[in-house]
């Protein structure tokens, strides 16, 4: 059977703070976003208060002094640190490790030992990476990625479970799902809410045990998708899971992998121009970036190497450009040329906002607004003439490094050359 183990970091931005403060251990906490303007994350203490997601400080200010709550900047520097180390504990427990956002990712648990041992595992987990971190993480494991989602809420919220919740059969299933709020369902958002609420659903349970029938002729297929999960039918990869913290393309390598930085280089500039053109597509920007490279964890014939490691920008940015070249500028300053194979790489961009909410610098070098008629340019044009017929040079033609396809059917409806010729006898 396949499972899925969802893995995020309880209240990740107060719980990184608290790591080099460990007497704020059961003190509320909360960290402001960039010019200490609103609050972005809170520790449950906090959430007690009242404290909410996107309060102006102005307006908290006389409550959190009368709280002594802690306040941070926010720190993304440290951020990323921690995320990284995160990450690197959680790849040791899995074939497969995905990166989700920079406090969430999933794991592969598929064949790993029975319910039991599985459960243990978990256990295992979250306690290492707590212990050698400082972070405490909750995981969720279920046969679904939005089921392992429902774990990981539940595994958060009960410390009986130690940190880790399983979800493995029906009656777990419908068990969890009657006392999970609908409007905490993954892919459920504000209006979706409203228009289930309206026929009466209130919990997971309830939406779940709807005919798929009913759900056909009332919603999407995006909607469908979450209730096949709900009821323990896998159907959504990672790309498609809504509601993201960031964004992250990445690829593994065909044959023994990739030795050379400049076909490195290729791979991850088209990966970091893959990832600025979503960012531009859902109109924001982002200020943390974080590239990867890692060598086959299953080969004891090579030597292993991970990269992994972020940057902050001065300024948010959805500019192909300057993401590439903070990519590359973080590649280049941990590539060792010609030792390590890398078999897997991929950019990962957080810190994400509106780009209607960015702070601007007066002594900013880049004309923002120059910039952001070029990148429109460039994607008008792309998006009538192919993907990537502009392109920043150094993305070269993505041959290097594509993906090995022995057997692909020609492109018989997007490529010209392709098009079925009909002759006449």
């Amino acid at each position: 059977m396949q499972l899925f183990g969802l893995a995020d970091c309880n209240n990740f931005f107060c719980s990184c703070e608290r790591v080099f403060h460990p007497e704020l251990r059961n003190v509320p906490v909360v960290v402001l976003s960039n010019n200490d303007g609103c609050v972005i994350a809170r520790s449950e203490e906090s959430k007690r208060l009242g404290l909410k997601m996107g309060d102006p400080l102005f307006q908290v200010r006389d409550l959190i002094e009368a709280n002594q709550v802690a306040v941070f900047s926010s720190n993304h520097t440290l951020y990323g640190s921690l995320s990284n180390r995160v990450m690197s504990l959680l790849a040791r427990y899995t074939p497969d490790l995905t990166q989700y956002s920079i406090d969430e990712a999933f794991l592969d648990l598929s064949g790993l030992g029975d319910a039991e041992h599985l459960k243990a595992y978990g256990e295992r987990i979250a306690a290492h990476v707590r212990k050698a971190t400082g972070i405490p993480i909750s995981l969720g494991i279920a046969e679904t990625k939005t089921l392992a989602k429902v774990a990981s809420k539940y595994a958060k919220k009960y410390p009986g479970y130690r940190g880790c919740c399983m979800i493995d059969t029906a009656e777990k299933r419908e068990k969890a799902l009657v006392g999970f709020d609908i409007k905490d369902v993954w892919g459920i958002g504000r209006q979706l809410h409203k228009a289930l609420t309206y026929y009466g659903i209130n919990t997971a349970a309830d939406f779940a045990n709807k005919k798929e029938s009913w759900v056909r002729g009332k919603f999407n297929v995006v909607v469908l998708q979450t209730w096949k999960e709900l009821n323990g039918i896998s159907c959504i990869s990672v790309e498609e899971l809504p509601e993201k913290k960031s964004i992250c393309t990445s690829r593994s390598f065909a044959e023994q992998g990739i030795t050379d930085l400049s076909v490195l280089e290729e791979a991850v500039a088209n990966f970091a121009a893959s990832c600025s053109e979503k960012l531009r597509r859902q109109k924001s920007c982002c200020r943390g970036i974080t590239i990867f490279a890692y060598t086959s964890r299953f080969r004891m014939d090579v030597p292993h190497h991970a990269i992994h490691q972020s940057m902050v920008l001065h300024i948010p940015t959805q500019s192909s450009a300057e993401i590439i070249g903070a990519a590359l500028h973080v590649l280049r300053s941990n590539f060792r040329q010609g030792i390590y194979a890398y078999k897997k790489a991929g950019v990962i961009l957080w810190d994400i906002s509106s780009q209607r909410q960015v702070q601007q610098d007066l002594f900013d070098p880049v004309d923002r607004t120059k910039q952001s008629v070029l990148m429109k340019a460039i994607d008008a044009i792309n998006q009538k003439n192919g993907r990537n017929k502009i392109r920043v040079a150094v993305q070269g033609t993505d041959v290097r490094f594509g993906l090995k396809r022995e057997y692909l059917s020609k492109q018989y409806t997007t490529n010209i050359n392709d098009i079925i010729v009909a002759k006449a006898e």
